[in-house]
């Protein structure tokens, strides 16, 4: 088996080299609870690139339609993706956890160049922290809810 990892990694050209990024998941407000019977226990799943890396947060158990994570997920994607593909985007896809399927509840995006604007990909500390608030899509493509302050 390390044989066959080996020979990939020496014909992979420079330009399939993958770069990873880290996100913290803070929170959700105001989810569409699609569990009708049993609590709503939300995670999310977080990726550039879903064939090449998806990371996943932890399920949250108590916190319903408001589900708070604050974890770090390492993602990783193409090194020269958000130079060939204008439109590549950090995707953030929320689901309900079941014991027989997941169902989803919404999803979000935003552009890879504005997650990495600033940023120098060969020094990572120069990168600048984000912090970004972003609109959670039911899966249908109508908004979440917003109940405002």
């Amino acid at each position: 088996m390390s044989n066959i990892s080996d020979c990939r990694k020496r014909n992979q050209r420079p330009g399939d080299q993958l770069r990873e990024i880290e996100v913290l998941i803070i929170s959700a407000q105001d989810l569409k609870n699609v569990k009708h019977l049993t609590k709503m226990k939300a995670y999310a799943e977080v990726y550039v690139e879903k064939n090449v890396h998806v990371a996943k947060t932890h399920v949250d158990e108590h916190g319903g339609t408001n589900p708070t994570w604050n974890e770090v997920v390492k993602v990783k994607f193409h090194a020269k993706l958000a130079e060939n593909d204008v439109l590549a985007a950090l995707n953030v896809d929320i689901y309900a956890h079941g014991h027989v399927r997941e169902k989803p509840v919404g999803s979000a995006r935003v552009l890879l160049c504005d997650v990495l604007k600033g940023g120098d990909a060969s020094e990572p500390a120069d990168n600048p922290i984000q912090c970004l608030t972003v609109q959670v899509w039911r899966s249908w493509g109508r908004p979440q809810a917003h109940k405002g302050c």
